[in-house]
């Protein structure tokens, strides 16, 4: 039976940052990443609806040891997939990727003072699933926040009757074809503000329908403070003063909301008022009923979602 000294599941965003660790910290480890689906990414490979990118800035994001040097802070979906297999192939990581490879099993035997697992192989050419069993001192969970093979839909009453399309966005049809068409996005969260924009340079009409409102506001994708200091500074100072000045920027607004809350939302509203149409109901569509960061702040980029609502592009 094979035994590892570390099993590191999931090949996405942390999985290869895992890796980069083991090798660099603790070398003599024997580990290898399983991956149950066939590519590396997760998440950002995943995903392919319309418009997606990250909803963080990539330098606060981004690796510590291989700092993100792309052009936009928030950055393509598509960029920050290439950016994660970078760095798994400058360092050999992805020669310690098994694909196909799913833990069905996991337990912990006290005895043994290990892990006894038992995995299915999916074969890349037939799709013939195999079982094997084998050990690891560690194992190290990078699975990440969702299921992969089956995303949350709610059973809304009439889903069988409905005479269009219903698409879930972690599976999204390369084929779709909304050209002209009514479309709604329910939900109004990361995920709709970023899918929303994007439909409605297509869609006849993008309708966001939500249950309650979110905070909202706009971001540059291009960070103007990155462009200085990467003029003035060396790239390794530059990468590390971009991280801790975002991450520290973050934090900060967190404390202020958390402090002076109505403050916060009036400055928030104010950003409102600039970006939508004179008169628009903010009160009813972009007004929570808690304080911001009760729950996340949406960043909408380069103002995309208001500037379509502008257009009359999409509705609320």
């Amino acid at each position: 039976m094979e035994h590892l000294d570390v099993l590191v599941v999931g090949a996405g965003l942390s999985g290869i940052a895992a890796a980069h660790h083991l090798q660099e910290k603790c070398p003599w480890a024997r580990y290898a990443i399983f991956e149950a689906r066939d590519a590396i990414g997760g998440t950002w490979d995943l995903f392919r609806y319309p418009g997606i990118r990250s909803d963080s800035d990539m330098f606060t994001l981004g690796y510590s040891f291989r700092p993100w040097d792309g052009a936009k802070a928030i950055a393509a979906g598509s960029d920050i997939l290439q950016y994660i297999k970078d760095t798994a192939a400058a360092e050999g990581i992805d020669r310690q990727i098994r694909f196909g490879h799913r833990i069905t099993s996991a337990d912990w035997s006290s005895d043994d003072a290990c892990w006894h697992l038992t995995v299915a192989r999916t074969a890349p050419d037939s799709g013939d699933v195999t079982e094997s069993h084998l050990t690891a001192n560690f194992l190290f969970s990078c699975s990440g926040y969702y299921r992969y093979d089956r995303g949350y839909v709610p059973d809304f009453p009439g889903m069988d009757d409905f005479g269009g399309q219903i698409v879930h966005p972690q599976f999204w049809p390369e084929d779709l074809d909304y050209a002209g068409k009514r479309v709604i996005v329910i939900g109004s969260g990361a995920t709709a503000i970023t899918l929303v924009p994007s439909m409605a340079r297509e869609a006849g009409l993008v309708t966001m329908l939500q249950r309650s409102p979110t905070y909202m506001g706009s971001v540059p994708t291009r960070n103007p403070v990155a462009r200085a200091a990467r003029k003035v500074l060396p790239a390794p100072a530059a990468a590390s003063f971009l991280k801790w000045t975002n991450a520290l920027a973050t934090q900060g607004m967190y404390r202020v909301s958390k402090k002076r809350p109505e403050l916060v939302k009036r400055i928030m509203r104010k950003g409102l008022e600039r970006e939508l149409p004179p008169g628009y109901d903010i009160d009813t569509h972009f007004t929570p009923s808690y304080d911001p960061w009760d729950q996340r702040v949406c960043a909408v980029a380069d103002c995309d979602l208001f500037r379509a609502i502008r257009k009359c592009t999409v509705d609320v």
